[in-house]
């Protein structure tokens, strides 16, 4: 089973759920942390597609966890848990960040 097929596409889902939620259906900061949430989630889910294709299978594992982790938590707050998830929010980004460069190094070793 291609896992990270399987999660990249549920990922990108979920993104598009959010997304639209954050543009149809909350306002104020919660409409915004859903945007901003499917933004990241969604382009890190297309990110982790070709990660995969490239045989850098930790890059793309980085790309979908670090972008679950930075979606969820503002998801989460636009849906009224606490705000102290929002310190939660870049150990995501810091994924995303380790598989942008996990991804660069893999691609200039060839």
């Amino acid at each position: 089973m291609n896992w990270i097929g399987l999660f990249a596409a549920l990922s990108g889902a979920i993104a598009v759920g959010a997304g639209a939620f954050g543009a149809h259906g909350a306002s104020g900061q919660g409409a915004e942390w859903l945007k901003t949430g499917a933004h990241y989630q969604l382009i890190h889910a297309v990110v982790a597609l070709v990660a995969w294709r490239m045989d850098a299978r930790g890059p793309a594992w980085l790309f979908l966890s670090g972008g679950a982790l930075f979606a969820a938590t503002l998801y989460l707050m636009a849906l009224g848990a606490p705000r102290w998830l929002g310190a939660i929010t870049p150990i995501g980004g810091l994924l995303l960040i380790a598989g942008w460069l996990w991804l660069a190094w893999a691609a200039a070793r060839g």
